[in-house]
C-alpha cells in the first residue's frame, strides 16, 4: 500500500495519499514499532502530503514525531532524518517561525556540509550535473 500511495504522491494526488498513509501508521506502529524506519517513513511521507495541501500544523505535529526517532534510529546524518529536518523548517518558515527554522536550518545545513563535504569542487561538480 506504501507504494500506491507513493504512487499518488508522484501523480499529486494528495487526499488519496494521504488517506492510505492514514491507513497504513497504525498497523505499522503496532507491527513494527513507532520508531522503525518503514514506520517513520510513512508517517514523513504523511507529513509531505500534508504539507503539498498547505497544512502546516499538521505537517509539523508529525514531523516533530519523526525527527528525533529518526536521529536515533538512523543517524544525525542519515538522508530520511535530513529531510524530514529540512521538511520541519519549510513548516517553520510557513508558519512565521522564523527563529525556529533559522535554529534547525543550521542543524541541517552543516549535517549536509559534513556528509557532502560541500567545498568548492563538490559545489561545482553538484552543480554540472
Amino acid at each position: 500500500m506504501h507504494n500506491l500511495a507513493s504512487t499518488y504522491m508522484h501523480q499529486a494526488r494528495w487526499k488519496e495519499a494521504e488517506a492510505i498513509f492514514v491507513q497504513v501508521i497504525e498497523p505499522s506502529k503496532r507491527v513494527l514499532g513507532a520508531e522503525h524506519p518503514d514506520t517513520l517513513a510513512s508517517m514523513s511521507n504523511l507529513a509531505s502530503t500534508y504539507m503539498r495541501q498547505h497544512r502546516w500544523k499538521e505537517a509539523e505535529e508529525l514531523l516533530v514525531q519523526v525527527v528525533e526517532p529518526s536521529k536515533r534510529v538512523l543517524g544525525t546524518e542519515h538522508p530520511d532524518t535530513l529531510n524530514s529536518m529540512s521538511n520541519l523548517v519549510l513548516t517553520f518558515l510557513y508558519q512565521g517561525r522564523w527563529k525556529e527554522a533559522e535554529v534547525l536550518f543550521l542543524q541541517v545545513k552543516e549535517a549536509r556540509k559534513r556528509v557532502l563535504d560541500l567545498n568548492p569542487d563538490t559545489l561545482a561538480s553538484v552543480g554540472n550535473i
